[in-house]
């Protein structure tokens, strides 16, 4: 047993093998023991750093150190979309089940005018699982973030550290090192975090990355969006007394309810008890908050007024919200980075390629990012700084591209679905109703497309690191 508390034995070969808590077997019987003794720390425990922690255990590391500025992880948020490419990752992780019992499965997705609740188009989505494996579901943000969670509590090689601010980050050795800064506990002191790997899951307001440019000469400043984002979760016993909302709920439907500049996307989940709306809409509210500041609480007057000419629907919908309980998101991305990693430092998820909600990838990506962490670490033959550098840069080849082009277009796609009075609106709305026509073609809304969702979906991203390590790893320069 090592100083984790990990049990560990030879196979004869110098390959580590070992046992979560609970003695679920790992992969690790790959891994050589000196990669495997490697000290990982993870800035961020989101999605991303969740996730990344979760592979890298399953793997076969067992010195893995998580950081999380948050006093807990509180399980909180809203509905999330959770699409084949990242079912077939937590489903390898053997967390799937378990979100996907509260989940539910989208059968269709209807687009509609938000004036008049008239619809544009309907795109079956029934196909999916039996072209990708994996039905497309959609759950709550704190099922997704529970289950990985206790996914990594199996792993008695991952340590969790909450309440810590992340300072004075120095990725320039060989041996990355940060301060440690407790938030709240004022008997304890700052402390200097070293390590053999650092990987930064922490977020759009990410200190990792803003050290990893920093050092490379570069700058990739937060974008502002000029959008704004309200996230809404009525329960069934609040749409109880109102028909045709709780035929809402009860439905396998994704609805999106578009307009000038603004657009509403919603969908049951938690076995339809919760009914999830998430809006965009211009970032009036914004106009002299603190650059700091990435939410806020809103104006349920401000919100109805945003979406005053919707259809009654809508507003019944909406006036159930209680008075007190808007947020309001400001949505915001950042520049492409010139790269992704640096020495024995790399960045995972928002940190690296935050993305506008329009295609529901952004949890997805950073989950293929953890993914892919897991399989080119646990494949490097010896722990070198080199040897890791040449990892992170077959982590860059896999994931960089992919990621930035959903990114791309999932902005784009924000743009046709706010499209006002225009020739392009014309054009768009054709494209509607030639698909509501039966006819076949591109649909204007990107996450409904079949061509967009082959590529999004149809991708295993663990056999194409794994291809691509085989490939690439001994041709990589350190």
């Amino acid at each position: 047993m090592d100083a984790t508390g990990q049990m560990q034995q030879s196979n004869g070969s110098g390959k580590a093998e070992q046992s979560t808590a609970n003695g679920r077997s790992t992969s690790s019987a790959n891994i050589d023991s000196a990669v495997s003794d490697l000290k990982i720390c993870i800035i961020g425990a989101g999605m991303g750093g969740l996730t990344t922690a979760l592979a890298l255990a399953e793997a076969g590391f067992h010195n893995i150190e998580v950081y999380e500025y948050a006093s807990d992880l509180g399980f909180v948020g809203a509905g999330i979309q959770m699409a084949p490419n990242m079912a077939r990752i937590l489903d390898r992780l053997g967390v799937w089940k378990e979100i996907a019992r509260d989940a539910v499965v989208l059968n269709e997705t209807s687009i509609r005018e938000g004036a008049t609740d008239e619809e544009l188009a309907n795109v079956d989505l029934r196909y999916i699982e039996q072209q990708y494996g994996y039905e497309h579901m959609v759950g709550h943000r704190s099922t997704l973030a529970r289950a990985l969670y206790d996914g990594c509590k199996r792993y008695s090689a991952i340590k969790f550290n909450f309440g810590v601010q992340c300072e004075d980050i120095d990725l320039v050795s060989e041996h990355p090192s940060f301060k440690a800064v407790p938030r709240k506990d004022p008997n304890q002191q700052p402390r200097t975090v070293s390590c053999d790997i650092l990987l930064g899951a922490d977020g759009i307001k990410s200190n990792t990355r803003a050290a990893l440019l920093k050092h490379v000469g570069a700058d990739a400043q937060i974008v502002d969006t000029h959008q704004a984002a309200y996230r809404i979760m009525l329960s069934r016993e609040q749409m109880a007394s109102d028909p045709e909302l709780l035929k809402l709920i009860d439905s396998d439907l994704v609805i999106r309810w578009i307009g000038e500049k603004r657009h509403i996307i919603a969908y049951p989940v938690e076995n339809k008890t919760i009914y999830n709306l998430s809006t965009t809409q211009p970032d009036t509210n914004f106009a002299a908050a603190p650059s700091a500041t990435y939410t806020t609480k809103g104006s349920k007057k401000a919100m109805l007024e945003v979406f005053g000419d919707y259809c009654p629907m809508i507003q019944r919908m909406l006036d159930l919200v209680p008075e007190g309980e808007v947020c309001e998101w400001k949505l915001r991305v950042h520049e492409p980075l010139p790269t992704w990693y640096v020495n024995s430092t790399a960045l995972v998820g928002d940190a690296c390629h935050p993305t506008l909600p329009h295609l529901a990838a952004g949890a997805a990506q950073a989950i293929e990012d953890a993914a892919v962490l897991g399989v080119v670490l646990a494949k490097i033959p010896d722990g070198s700084p080199s040897s890791i550098k040449k990892a992170f840069r077959i982590y860059e080849m896999v994931r960089k591209d992919r990621a930035e082009t959903l990114v791309a277009m999932a902005a784009a796609s924000g743009k046709s679905l706010h499209l006002g009075s225009s020739a392009a609106k014309e054009e768009r709305d054709k494209a509607f109703a030639a698909l509501k026509a039966g006819g076949k073609g591109p649909v204007p809304d990107k996450w409904a497309d079949a061509d967009v969702q082959k590529m999004h979906y149809g991708l295993d991203i663990v056999k194409v690191a794994e291809e691509v390590f085989e490939k690439e790893f001994n041709n990589s320069k350190s």
